[in-house]
């Protein structure tokens, strides 16, 4: 190789090594700039600190979709203060959705991560990976289809929510909010829907049973019997004595119930 051919071999590669700089910082810039304009078209949350918000995004989509089909579309909601909800209703609702919740700050990134890789391996969003935290951003501003836009755009209202609000209040605004059935929202007109009582007089049964269909409310109800509820029935039951929040006292108190588990 002569010096003309080693010095034109030299400045091929320096000019590859510009181009892949040049696209990479490209790529970065031009990712800051997405990000950046997604985060300052975000929705405010700081009135959410003492206000229920009137409507959400997901109710405002189901009456559309119901209208669109010429019915007419009931909203059921009964807001009720975080005190009301029993403590076992919410360690149920967090031993099922997200049972890192206290420890977070809206991401449980260990989650994200196995949610990302079985994304990636089937080349589409068939993991959710989501926290309460955003679970609850997707009811109040977005909606429930599947896109790298929506997760994105909900990463960072989760953040926000974790920013303003404690986690007592998100929690009690999810509890609130989500859908437990056509036109019901909330846990308390859950309970009163199905089991005609208060959220806050619901035995471990009733609230095993609601906790069980929050991932698909609109096909499972929890007074039909099926063999997804079941499973899941049992799932939350067995998750729950094994980190000890059902005593002695109370196994023996629903020990019918309990026995139709095993």
């Amino acid at each position: 190789m002569n010096e003309i051919q080693y010095e034109f071999k030299i400045e091929k590669k320096v000019r590859f090594k510009k181009i892949v700089l040049y696209t990479t910082l490209s790529a970065v810039v031009l990712c800051i700039i997405f990000s950046l304009s997604i985060y300052l078209s975000l929705p405010n949350v700081t009135y959410l600190k003492n206000k229920h918000p009137k409507i959400t995004a997901l109710m405002q989509l189901r009456k559309e979709q119901t209208e669109a089909q010429g019915k007419k579309y009931n909203i059921r909601q009964n807001w009720v203060s975080f005190e009301i909800i029993p403590d076992l209703f919410k360690k149920a609702v967090r031993i099922s959705e997200d049972a890192s919740f206290y420890e977070h700050e809206g991401i449980d990134y260990e989650e994200l991560k196995e949610s990302i890789k079985k994304n990636f391996k089937e080349a589409t969003l068939v993991r959710g990976g989501s926290t309460i935290t955003q679970q609850l951003a997707k009811n109040l501003f977005l909606s429930p289809e599947k896109s790298f836009l929506r997760k994105i755009k909900e990463y960072f209202i989760a953040k926000r929510l974790e920013k303003e609000l404690s986690k007592d209040r998100i929690f009690n605004l999810y509890f609130n909010v989500i859908e437990l059935g056509p036109g019901i929202f909330g846990v308390e007109a859950a309970s009163q829907h199905y089991f005609n009582k208060s959220v806050q007089n619901l035995n471990l049964e009733e609230i095993v049973h609601l906790t069980a269909i929050i991932p698909r409310p609109l096909t499972v109800s929890p007074k039909k019997d099926s063999q997804w509820l079941k499973w899941k029935v049992e799932w939350i039951f067995h998750k729950m004595k094994l980190y000890k929040y059902i005593d002695e006292e109370l196994i023996e108190k629903n020990s019918l119930y309990i026995s139709r588990l095993s």
